[in-house]
């Protein structure tokens, strides 16, 4: 009887928590249109849950690999800048990078022995704040658009609305990789 009763307050703790905190619920977010609120509310949150996850790391933990395949902390955060970055130009913006945000941005987009190389030495508070300065131009060109232009297709098949589901779904298949290495550092 007594473990029924831990159960219910344990239930009752979580719910009110929940609750108090707003989990569980997606709501747009104010100033967007209905579809691209609840994108945009996704987009926050897992950038959110990222940067908690990392922002206290040291420069030993940023480029730690667990192994020669692997990829580092930092890089993994640049890809998600890099895969931002050239959505957002792309369909926000209607153009392709310049020559200076290629090599800026677009430094991680293939994650490959190149990136590893050039991604080393800098502390994760630089490729967050990086991440924080595309976010801010990808909230900018959002706000700026409505769920008809969201619904709208690039080409066949494809429209905006895919794309950055694509985003959001890229941004959450990488915190799994950035927490795994992150549960390979040294305690």
């Amino acid at each position: 009887m007594k473990s029924k009763k831990s159960r219910v307050v344990l239930l009752i703790i979580c719910l009110s928590f929940s609750l108090a905190n707003a989990q569980g619920e997606m709501k747009p977010v104010e100033g967007y249109s209905q579809q691209i609120g609840l994108m945009v509310y996704m987009l926050e949150d897992l950038k959110h849950r990222i940067t908690e996850q990392v922002k206290d790391l040291d420069q030993t933990q940023t480029d730690f690999l667990y192994d020669e395949s692997a990829n580092s902390i930092g890089s993994l955060v640049m890809h998600l800048v890099s895969t931002e970055a050239y959505y957002q130009i792309e369909t926000l913006e209607g153009r392709q990078w310049t020559d200076e945000e290629k090599a800026r941005l677009g430094v991680a987009g293939g994650l490959n022995e190149e990136s590893k190389s050039k991604l080393k030495g800098k502390p994760i508070k630089y490729y967050l704040d990086l991440w924080d300065e595309v976010r801010q131009k990808t909230l900018v060109g959002l706000k700026a658009k409505n769920d008809e232009w969201f619904e709208s297709n690039i080409e066949e098949g494809i429209n905006y609305h895919w794309v950055w589901y694509h985003v959001m779904e890229h941004i959450a298949n990488h915190m799994g990789q950035i927490a795994t290495v992150k549960n390979r550092l040294s305690k």
